[in-house]
């Protein structure tokens, strides 16, 4: 699988649109657009999350994404039946980067694939578990890495 952007590139920094309003973005999710999809995928979830914060920090997370999906539009609405959990700003939807002011940190992005229509988590699952469900079932995945820095 490959994951892709037009709105970000791997490694590279992250537009301050895309930025948590607090760090002076509009809070504007990326794009994403996958390909290479493996044989038997139903549905994809798809998760940002920042390893470099203290305790790591949930910035996306959406599944049950149709599998006739192929990515998500910059701030555009998300799929029919897919759904988003709340970030770790405790919000539902996009919490763009908003680091502290300091080190860049990295932001990854990951699309997995998924062998069944709904991922088998209850409405109201904390993202970390969504992620390690969709990571435990995927057919395959594919990420991507970029960079934000508070100025």
């Amino acid at each position: 699988m490959e994951l892709r952007s037009s709105s970000l590139a791997d490694g590279a920094p992250i537009d301050r649109r895309h930025a948590w309003p607090d760090c002076g973005g509009a809070n504007v999710s990326p794009d994403l657009a996958w390909t290479g999809v493996p044989p038997g995928t139903a549905s994809f979830a798809v998760a940002c999350y920042d390893p470099d914060a203290p305790r790591g920090w949930w910035h996306w997370t959406v599944y049950d994404i149709p599998a006739a999906a192929a990515g998500i539009p910059e701030g555009g609405p998300l799929p029919d039946g897919a759904v988003e959990t709340r970030n770790s700003f405790r919000a539902a939807g996009w919490g763009g980067p908003c680091p502290p002011a300091g080190k860049p940190h990295r932001y990854v992005f990951t699309v997995y694939a998924l062998p069944a229509a709904h991922l088998p988590v209850p409405a109201g699952t904390d993202p970390g578990e969504v992620s390690r469900v969709a990571t435990a079932r995927a057919l395959g995945a594919a990420s991507l890495t970029a960079t934000f820095r508070r100025s």
